[in-house]
């Protein structure tokens, strides 16, 4: 029986050192692993809370996808993650980061932001508002 059990969202990002800072220092990850053993990294897998994020050098991305070398950074694909205290992220995350869309409670019941990484990377940060359920 075939069953997923997880996704990762994997990155592919200009500078590792810039973007694990970011992720690390603004949003609150924590490495778990990279490659090699020694800075400067060609990759990053970072986790808070239980939810990963992978980094990926594109030059080092090329190696095993040469099709990348046209995409733009950023490309199509966003993160949207559901979180508890959207409010008190909000606060500690807009300083330090490009937010794209303000916190506001969307019709569909979620409280949100969105923010972009160095590489332009959309992140959107949403909780349940009480009392709806849709």
């Amino acid at each position: 029986m075939i069953r997923f059990t997880s996704v990762t969202p994997n990155l592919v990002v200009k500078d590792v050192a810039r973007s694990t800072a970011f992720y690390r220092d603004v949003l609150g990850f924590k490495i778990t692993m990279n490659v090699p053993d020694a800075e400067p990294f060609v990759f990053v897998g970072l986790e808070r809370d239980g939810v990963p994020v992978f980094l990926n050098d594109k030059t080092a991305s090329l190696e095993d996808h040469p099709e990348m070398a046209s995409t733009p950074f950023g490309g199509t694909a966003t993160m949207f993650f559901v979180v508890t205290g959207v409010d008190e992220l909000h606060a500690a995350v807009a300083p330090k980061a490009t937010v794209v869309m303000p916190l506001k409670t969307q019709f569909y019941g979620m409280r949100e932001f969105a923010i972009t990484d160095p590489d332009g990377h959309l992140m959107t940060f949403a909780e349940r508002v009480a009392g709806n359920n849709q």
